[in-house]
């Protein structure tokens, strides 16, 4: 009976130890985050631009040609057998 509470008590503190880990190495992670961002200055605001008033746009059109005129043969007869 005493070989098993002291088994417990192994695991209780082998628990404790992994948690404190945990917490220690995620604090130091959000601390070295925010010292990074503690000296970083904010990029400025753009100024603002007046709207202009927007210019018209021009298309290149090409003129339509004639096409040229076909001269068609006489249609050759097709015989079904």
């Amino acid at each position: 009976m005493t070989l098993l509470s002291v088994q417990w008590q192994g695991f209780g503190w082998c628990i404790m130890l992994f948690l404190l880990v945990v917490i220690a190495v995620h604090l130091a992670k959000v601390i070295a985050v925010g010292y990074r961002t503690l000296f970083r200055k904010l990029p400025p605001e753009p100024p603002k631009i007046a709207e202009k008033k927007p210019e018209p746009v021009y298309y290149i059109v090409e003129r339509k040609k004639r096409r040229p005129k076909k001269e068609y043969a006489e249609p050759k007869e097709i015989s079904f057998r």
